[in-house]
């Protein structure tokens, strides 16, 4: 029920409706990994065919849409709890140790299954360190968190030729450097370097008090600000000077690879035009998402209002069903106990298998995300609970 006092206090439903579109997405690009990787990028237009790069291409809108609405996300948050910031602060810091936490010993986990031959630092990893971020710009005006986000998403792409060689050059590594590999006692893979991952939250955060204003007013700024990111991406795309460390190129294979050449963008970090790729659409879609009702709305928002509990669990059901699959379909599936593929070197990959077995997974996590929304909000007294 509304809060007659504040209107716009309850959850916004195109929020919960684009993450919930945005995990479900996410859950193919894994699906299509676990099923069977493919012997090369399935963005490459030199090999890949239009059907897999689709599959993959699709799947880059779940990170950047994510973390940025984890930023608005935490503005809803504080305006809806009416916590002030040192609640906030305290809030957003502890929930990011937590998630990083739970990269290290629960992703990994339910990954890789025992025993471990290396950790993976991903999307929970950024996120987690966004949060501790965001814990002290929330100190700024929005002015500045502004400019902070503006800065980091626009700007970090000067660092793509600056490349840290030896131990000396860690810190750089972590935060810019794409796929570090680090030889401890239990190798660490960092997947995610940490920039522009703060930016992009704090761009979310700051577009949450778009949000909360009367629809006409906030649906033509929310356009206006979709409008200019996509506009930006192509510009920027066309001229082929900044914005991605690798170019586009007219392909020999044909327009269509020359198309598919022009949307790949780079991903670890993000690029501006990867960032303008996904984002802008995604900020479009939502005065549309406002408007969905009916069976749909419920069954896709039940996994955007659990999101952690549906990135761990689907991670699970995947992978036994990989195990399953592998047994059966090979008679071996010990490469799945401690690793995260294994697959023979002579294995196509099967996209009609990737696209089957999708809708169960997601088939098969609606139920317990269901109850375990339901219990959340049965039980909002469990403070516990808002870190889930």
């Amino acid at each position: 029920m509304e809060n007659t006092l504040n209107p716009y206090r309850f959850r916004i439903q195109s929020v919960d409706l684009l993450r919930g579109l945005v995990m479900i997405i996410m859950a193919l690009d894994h699906v299509r990994f676990f099923m069977g990787s493919a012997t090369f990028a399935p963005e490459d237009p030199t090999q890949t065919s239009v059907l897999l790069f689709f599959t993959r291409w699709i799947t880059h809108f779940c990170a950047p849409v994510f973390v940025f609405l984890a930023g608005t996300s935490a503005y809803l948050y504080a305006r809806n709890t009416d916590c002030d910031r040192r609640t906030l602060r305290n809030f957003l810091f502890t929930r990011g140790l937590w998630i990083i936490f739970a990269e290290i010993f629960l992703f990994n986990l339910v990954v890789q299954f025992l025993p471990y031959q290396y950790l993976i630092l991903q999307v929970l990893w950024v996120i987690g360190c966004s949060m501790i971020f965001l814990a002290g710009l929330i100190y700024l005006p929005r002015s500045m968190i502004l400019l902070f986000g503006l800065v980091l998403v626009f700007g970090h792409n000067l660092l793509d030729y600056l490349f840290a060689t030896g131990d000396e050059g860690w810190l750089y590594k972590v935060l810019h450097q794409k796929h570090l590999f680090v030889d401890l006692p239990l190798p660490v893979y960092v997947y995610y370097p940490i920039l522009p991952w703060p930016g992009i939250m704090a761009l979310g955060y700051v577009f949450g008090r778009l949000l909360i204003l009367p629809p006409p007013n906030r649906n033509a700024q929310i356009w206006t600000v979709g409008l200019i990111g996509v506009v930006l991406f192509f510009a920027l795309r066309a001229v082929n000077y900044y914005g991605d460390p690798v170019p586009w190129e007219i392909q020999e294979r044909g327009l269509i690879y020359s198309f598919l050449s022009f949307l790949n963008t780079e991903k670890y970090p993000p690029s501006l035009l990867f960032i303008l790729m996904t984002l802008g659409p995604s900020v479009l879609m939502i005065p549309w998402l406002e408007k969905w009702q009916g069976k749909k709305v419920k069954f896709i928002s039940v996994f955007g209002k659990v999101p952690f509990f549906f990135y761990l669990l689907h991670f699970v059901i995947i992978h036994v069903i990989a195990i399953i699959w592998s047994q059966w379909y090979f008679g071996i599936s010990e490469w799945w106990l401690g690793s995260a593929s294994g697959y023979p070197e002579d294995y196509q990959l099967d996209l009609t298998l990737v696209f089957s077995v999708w809708p169960l997974v997601i088939l098969i996590c609606y139920p317990l995300c269901l109850w375990f929304a339901n219990y959340k909000k049965a039980h909002k007294e469990q403070w516990w609970l808002s870190y889930l």
